[in-house]
């Protein structure tokens, strides 16, 4: 594959392209995504392995919907089989999508324990839910004040940003050009720095389109006297933006890399 660089503003494009691909095949879309998180919350139910299970799936499931935004993209209507396409390829490119997956889980594992460590455990006692009791507003004060948890999830952003260079190509670049699982992460992070000014503008367009949902939901809300409804339509609605974000993967890809002279 040949690395291109791109201009910044294509970075809105990318964001753009994938609004409009969803909206091409919405119902094929929250298909694949609702067995994504079902698959997900099976293996959640596993002890131990299940968590590890998910993240080692994670850049499968990238891949996936590479492969989805491919088909409609190409006229096509992309089924939920595709989660399983990415290990339906030779064993070379089994193993190092397996190597990735592994890579992943334990980094990402790793990101977790050492923020863990940081926040002293404030994150995870803030995820517990809110206290029962005449004192309940007093507990839930004092865990949101916890000394560390501001610098954990800080840790935590930064930490799971730099995760996502390396991985943000490599299941594509394992999938379509065959390369091994080192040389994948090494030209995702070579291709994540020549064109980071598009995706800091891909990243912004995602911030500011999720910042003006929150707004326009609480002020439409607000109007109507029901603010409690945003808890209930909010996280359907953060669902569909994820799916949406996760169909323009492929954009960022393909105009990243293109076959080069020697490519099949």
């Amino acid at each position: 594959m040949k690395l291109n660089t791109v201009p910044a503003r294509q970075g809105l494009l990318w964001a753009q392209q994938g609004v409009r691909v969803f909206f091409r095949r919405p119902l094929a879309y929250t298909a694949l995504f609702a067995t994504f998180l079902f698959g997900a919350f099976v293996l959640a139910l596993l002890p131990i392995i299940g968590p590890v299970l998910s993240l080692m799936l994670l850049p499968l499931v990238t891949q996936a919907f590479m492969l989805a935004t491919r088909i409609v993209v190409d006229g096509g209507v992309p089924t939920p089989m595709v989660l399983v396409a990415p290990l339906r390829v030779d064993r070379p490119r089994v193993i190092s999508m397996l190597w990735l997956g592994a890579i992943y889980a334990v980094t990402a594992l790793g990101a977790l324990w050492l923020s863990g460590i940081v926040d002293g455990g404030a994150l995870a006692s803030l995820m517990e839910g809110v206290p029962e009791g005449p004192n309940a507003a007093e507990a839930m004060a004092a865990k949101f004040a916890a000394p560390g948890l501001l610098s954990g999830l800080a840790l935590r952003l930064g930490l799971t940003g730099l995760l996502a260079i390396p991985f943000w190509h490599a299941p594509a670049l394992v999938y379509w050009d065959g390369q091994r699982c080192a040389q994948a992460l090494f030209s995702s992070t070579l291709a994540c720095w020549r064109n980071r000014g598009a995706f800091m503008v891909y990243g912004a367009a995602w911030f500011a389109l999720v910042m003006a949902f929150g707004m326009v939901a609480n002020l439409v809300l607000a109007a109507i006297g029901n603010s409690q409804l945003f808890a209930v339509a909010g996280l359907p609605i953060s669902l569909i933006i994820t799916t949406v974000f996760y169909a323009s993967l492929y954009f960022t890809f393909a105009d990243s890399f293109s076959p080069g002279e020697t490519a099949p």
